[in-house]
């Protein structure tokens, strides 16, 4: 099978590091690329777990550089054992809080740098790989005010799931993760303090149970993982409610009329 790796975007901090601390421990992994913007938080990652860590500092939403990791790819002959695509951007706010380039960054980051990594990773892929794309629970019914946000995590989960059922005569599977809730540093990016924005913040979740509980999804073939109580039941819930009704509940529990 040769030389194993694992790729991870938004690797330097918050679930994408739970997923470097996982898999650095990962006997059958043989080196670890963590991507992300941040280069120095990127070196102190790769300091902090060795020289496993291959670092690519670089903005997935410049197409460049997803042509760059097919590059290297291509020079390496490796085989990706795991694709982790964590690196997100959300404001959880209206569509008037953010402007025009937020918003199609956050387009950009959510789903198209998803869409071009799993491409180019698949080639290099073999039975027993696994793509993990990070979802939330926000993908389960439109939210007024993540409108965005939400709507990018919807097209994570119903692609991720279908990509898992394409790609089974391979035996590479592909799972949707998600999570509820995660004090991240999205997590505090993502409040800006909109006079109309989220504020209730139920079901809260550290990210090295949501990243384990991932991994073992992943390893059984689950098209989703869901972690928690809360996100649990409110994923039952949206399969069974009427949408319209799912957002005025959301609605309330925000305390926004």
């Amino acid at each position: 099978m040769g030389n194993q790796i694992a790729i991870i975007t938004g690797a330097n901090g918050g679930l994408g590091k739970e997923f470097v601390k996982l898999l650095s421990s990962d006997s059958e992994i043989s080196e670890i690329w963590a991507i992300a913007r941040n280069q120095e938080k990127l070196e102190q990652t790769a300091l902090e777990f060795g020289e496993q860590i291959r670092i690519f500092p670089m903005d997935l939403t410049d197409r460049k550089n997803t042509k760059h990791i097919a590059t290297e790819l291509e020079k390496s002959g490796a085989t990706v054992k795991y694709l982790v695509n964590n690196a997100g951007f959300a404001k959880f706010c209206s569509y008037g809080d953010i402007s025009v380039d937020e918003s199609l960054n956050m387009i950009d980051l959510n789903i198209s740098a998803v869409v071009a990594l799993g491409l180019v990773c698949i080639p290099h892929m073999e039975r027993g790989s696994h793509i993990i794309n990070i979802a939330s629970q926000a993908s389960f019914f439109p939210l007024p005010y993540q409108n965005i946000y939400s709507s990018t995590k919807a097209f994570v989960r119903n692609y991720t799931r279908a990509l898992n059922v394409e790609l089974k005569e391979k035996g590479i599977s592909a799972t949707a993760v998600c999570p509820g809730w995660m004090k991240t540093g999205l997590f505090d990016r993502g409040l800006i303090g909109a006079q109309k924005g989220t504020n209730n913040f139920s079901g809260m979740v550290t990210p090295d149970v949501v990243a384990k509980k991932a991994l073992l999804d992943a390893e059984k073939g689950k098209d989703i993982s869901v972690y928690g109580l809360y996100v649990k039941s409110t994923h039952f819930l949206s399969k069974i409610t009427p949408q319209r009704l799912m957002m005025k509940i959301w609605l309330n529990q925000q305390g926004i009329k």
